[in-house]
């Protein structure tokens, strides 16, 4: 079902939107040069509308924020709510790809269509960072785990585990088992919101798309990861425009492997 079709407007000027490019299923392998052509193509639609990714920036953190002050429950909220917020960004960048604005709309235009399959996918996504914090608190220890949900500092320093091993060897095993999470997560909102893609096949062709795409997603990564160096020079100043960025190149990298454009369908 394309964008434009009755029961899906599309929020402001984009309402003219041509729908989502062909949907490529289960997704293309591309050149490990690819990577780098996610963030160049990022940053274009970074340049299209800088103020508006930056008022996205700060919502998208203050709803975070908000949501993370909850007691007990605040980051799972938080996960929960994620992909249907990434799912309306995605709307977004598609507007801004086909000439129209990125609109304060966009940002929470999931909460107007596909919900239950972007809310779904914050389930099992929540779901997932649920087991991760059990496996580290396997090699934590039950004690540390609760003084670290609670926030108790001094809880923290009692319940430490006789050997920092431990410590070290719990989180380079949460650390492997969140790139196969994240690996789902990362093409799954835009699935889900511009191509009707359920949770369950949406995270699943998001990994299978990730395992299949290893090399471009190291090249993604490395530069990235550079980026990020280079921001935080100027006292952290570059987030700015590196945070924004980063979401936009989840759209980019979703475009390079799971659509084509219409006039390159068969």
């Amino acid at each position: 079902m394309h964008a434009n079709e009755p029961g899906f407007p599309l929020p402001g000027p984009a309402a003219n939107d041509p729908g989502p490019a062909v949907l490529v299923m289960p997704g293309r392998r591309v050149r490990a040069g690819a990577g780098v052509d996610w963030v160049t193509d990022g940053w274009r639609l970074f340049r299209k509308a800088t103020l508006m990714w930056i008022v996205f920036l700060v919502l998208y953190f203050l709803i975070h924020l908000g949501l993370g002050m909850v007691p007990w429950v605040g980051m799972t909220i938080g996960s929960l709510v994620s992909p249907i917020l990434m799912g309306g960004i995605a709307l977004g960048c598609r507007s801004l790809e086909t000439g129209g604005d990125l609109e304060l709309e966009h940002l929470l235009a999931g909460f107007r269509r596909n919900t239950g399959m972007l809310f779904a996918i914050g389930v099992i996504y929540a779901a997932g960072e649920l087991a991760l914090i059990g496996v580290f608190g396997a090699f934590a220890g039950p004690p540390f785990l609760w003084a670290v949900i609670r926030g108790d500092e001094a809880g923290i320093l009692e319940s430490l585990p006789e050997d920092p091993l431990q410590l070290l060897l719990g989180a380079l095993v949460v650390l492997a088992l969140a790139i196969p999470l994240m690996a789902a997560y990362w093409f799954a909102p835009a699935l889900a919101m511009l191509h009707d893609v359920p949770a369950v096949p949406a995270m699943k062709a998001s990994f299978l798309a990730c395992i299949r795409n290893i090399w471009p997603m190291l090249v993604y990564g490395l530069v990235t990861l550079a980026l990020f160096v280079v921001a935080i020079i100027p006292l952290g100043l570059g987030l700015i425009a590196w945070a924004p960025l980063m979401v936009a190149t989840m759209y980019t990298s979703y475009r390079s492997v799971f659509t084509e454009d219409d006039e390159e369908a068969p």
